[in-house]
């Protein structure tokens, strides 16, 4: 049986901006006030070329996103704790919130702006694609509030499933938001030849991760050990709260522009899904 990859396939046309799919996650998932899982931006002329990097005018469009669940996560490498990983049975970039200190590095490390620091636990969040609603049977509650169905989710190392087949249906005309200088492989496919200008932004690489990995990840596994991370989970996030709480992105309360509504330098890249298969 072959590992499940799973993904969200999104066909920006059909996107409405009417912010279901905002209100169904908040729901579902408890999400404290203030912050969101995801997000819709706004594309609007010139957008930018997936097949060269280029602008050109064109008709503006709504683009919802989220985390991007990415093969090659940069939040991984900026927690210092183990806290974020990878599922090795679905490909999902998932939180431990019993290891996470709140120290905010892997919010700084994403460029999509997925992550924000929740107000009221003082740990990391972002989009974990509602694995309850999953065990249940059901999609995630973007996907089943969406009016137009916008949004489709699966497994797409399964042929069978509807987001291989509309991947399939549509080869050249898939493309992923790829970060300036850094492609994490993310897992959220747009049916759309355009990005909004300016996301996502180039990851920031906080100071020391090695550092911190090295000395914070032990004494944190060593407290879950002796039943003492509660006691540490707090001292951590006591300390790192003044730090603020939204990434360079959209999971943010006030303004979905990257760096907290400053002008970017950084522009988005684009690539083009291989025909025949997924990246």
């Amino acid at each position: 049986m072959s590992t499940q990859k799973l993904a969200m396939v999104i066909d920006s046309a059909k996107c409405i901006d009417c912010k279901g799919c905002v209100a169904a996650c908040k729901q579902a998932n408890g999400v404290s006030r203030g912050v969101w899982r995801n997000w819709i931006k706004e594309a609007v002329p010139p957008l930018v070329n997936a097949s060269d990097g280029s602008k050109k005018l064109g008709h503006g469009h709504f683009q919802p996103g989220a985390c991007m669940h990415c093969d090659e996560p940069t939040c991984i490498q900026a927690c210092p704790t183990g806290a974020t990983y990878k599922s090795a049975s679905d490909g999902t970039v998932v939180i431990d919130p019993r290891l996470c200190i709140g120290c905010g590095n892997c919010i700084k490390a994403c460029p999509y702006g997925a992550r924000f620091r929740d107000p009221v636990k003082r740990i990391a969040d972002k989009c974990n694609y509602c694995p309850e609603r999953r065990a249940a049977g059901l999609a995630p509650a973007c996907v089943d509030t969406c009016p137009t169905k916008a949004r489709v989710f699966g497994d797409i190392n399964d042929p069978n499933s509807d987001a291989a087949k509309l991947l399939a249906a549509n080869q050249g005309k898939v493309v992923r938001v790829i970060a300036k200088g850094k492609d994490t492989k993310p897992n959220m496919y747009y049916i759309a030849s355009t990005a909004p200008d300016g996301w996502a932004v180039q990851p920031v690489d906080p100071l020391s991760f090695d550092f911190l990995a090295g000395v914070v990840a032990p004494a944190v596994k060593w407290a879950v050990g002796l039943s003492g991370l509660g006691v540490l989970a707090m001292l951590g996030r006591q300390l790192f709260v003044g730090a603020g709480t939204h990434g360079s992105g959209g999971a943010h309360g006030t303004d979905d522009k990257p760096n907290g509504g400053k002008p970017s330098d950084d522009k988005p890249n684009t690539e083009k899904k291989e025909e025949g298969g997924h990246a």
